[in-house]
């Protein structure tokens, strides 16, 4: 099977070093210069002790024209829209395309281009780039995926030749799924992201816990959840397993480059507003990580 991966962060990364076990990859990058680095060196994933390596084909993104089986699309949801007028200006079909972004922002978008097929996924791997060509994976986890407009079949297809080391689980519904990662996103990133601590830290510390709770309940509200404990303790499941880690969220502060935060506490506002709701928490947060980026200055 031949795959693209647009995007050479983290998630392009680290999906590439494992896909290309089992199928041929070609990763396309922003700039000329990560793509010379990648044919020249490889992509070097790091696991606690241990280095590994693996080439692939590595070419800008300007190349791309959706000639794989599938491309998978791996960029921050700010950055999709270049992504999305490239592929409307193909003067073909781009094949299929399974979409890897954090937030609900970008569905819309996805559900006008009927002439694709198109899948979602939902990473729960963490994962941190090094350098060019350099990735850390720092939390084994899997991907989950689900058909928004394309056959289910490929689907399995692609699941079946995935590297058994590298899971993907194919749920039925793609807004569940979506659901579930915003929720865990929308309580631990902005916390951590002003607080400026690791994810175990919202449990750790029953002042900020708290704080964790009332959030939770505004998103309660907001989404009207029935299943609110069983979504609760998957948010502590997370923290709990992920307590070492620093945020995607609080890295892109950190680092003075554009966060998700209109993706995932911009989606819930405008929830909030269409139903009437108030949710005074997660807008104070909403703002605080605006100001955040401000004052750090994005790169």
């Amino acid at each position: 099977m031949r795959i693209g991966i647009i995007g050479g962060g983290s998630l392009g990364l680290l999906f590439a070093y494992y896909l290309n076990k089992t199928a041929s990859v070609t990763v396309y990058t922003r700039t000329l210069e990560q793509a010379e680095v990648i044919n020249r060196e490889g992509i070097c994933l790091k696991k606690k002790e241990n280095i590994w390596n693996t080439f692939v084909s590595a070419v800008p993104f300007d190349s791309w024209q959706g000639l794989e089986d599938i491309t998978i699309v791996t960029v921050k949801q700010y950055q999709l829209t270049h992504v999305l007028d490239k592929i409307s200006n193909q003067p073909k079909s781009c094949g299929r395309l399974l979409f890897l972004q954090n937030g609900m922002g970008h569905i819309k978008s996805l559900k006008n281009m009927t002439n694709q097929e198109i899948y979602i996924g939902s990473v729960e791997h963490g994962a941190y780039r090094d350098s060019a060509n350099v990735v850390h994976h720092n939390g084994e986890g899997v991907t989950r995926c689900a058909v928004l407009n394309g056959d289910p079949s490929f689907l399995e297809q692609f699941v079946s030749v995935s590297p058994s080391s590298f899971p993907f689980i194919i749920e039925p519904d793609y807004y569940e799924m979506l659901i579930k990662k915003l929720i865990v996103n929308a309580v631990i990133n902005p916390l951590t992201a002003v607080l400026r601590v690791q994810n175990g830290e919202l449990i750790d510390n029953p002042h900020y816990y708290k704080i964790l709770n009332d959030i939770f309940s505004e998103i309660t509200a907001i989404l009207q959840l029935k299943n609110r404990d069983q979504i609760f303790s998957h948010v502590m499941n997370v923290c709990e397993k992920t307590a070492q880690n620093r945020s995607s969220m609080l890295k892109d502060i950190e680092h003075h480059r554009e966060t998700e935060v209109d993706a995932i506490l911009g989606y819930l506002l405008e929830e909030a507003d269409s139903k009437g709701i108030q949710a005074p928490l997660i807008q104070t947060f909403f703002h605080l990580i605006k100001g955040l980026t401000l004052n750090e200055g994005v790169k």
